[in-house]
């Protein structure tokens, strides 16, 4: 670190630990039956898949993507905060798993988006002086 000292990405931190969660949860959740939150064309109905939950571009039978990435964004998130000097790298992991998992995985507009900014805010975090 020559001598700098790294503040803790705690903002970053907090918004990836929720991503990861947040896509492990609807990752695994699928399996279990959760259902989603707006039905066809706005009803109220909840049906699997809904947008809040979110199944992907793959279909609802790859819920191990939304695992896998809930999985690498929770590291991530545990390493930027205990490393901040690997901040920038391991926001980039996040940023790049998190909009990946918004296309093809299960976590869902919601957890896809907080990782997104958390990893952006990681990759901006620099060394104090």
């Amino acid at each position: 670190m020559n001598g700098q000292t790294a503040e803790k990405p705690t903002a970053a931190f907090v918004l990836s630990l929720l991503a990861g969660l947040w896509m492990l949860g609807m990752g695994g959740g699928w399996g279990m039956g959760m259902v989603g939150m707006m039905g066809p064309e706005g009803s109220a109905e909840p049906v699997p898949g809904g947008w809040m939950w979110g199944h992907g571009l793959l279909g609802p039978g790859w819920a191990w993507l939304g695992l896998a990435a809930g999985i690498v964004v929770l590291i991530g998130a545990v390493t930027l905060y205990s490393r901040p000097e690997s901040a920038p790298t391991w926001g980039l992991v996040i940023l790049v798993v998190s909009a990946l998992n918004l296309l093809v995985g299960m976590g869902g507009l919601l957890g896809s988006t907080l990782g997104i900014v958390g990893g952006a805010l990681a990759m901006s975090a620099r060394p104090r002086d």
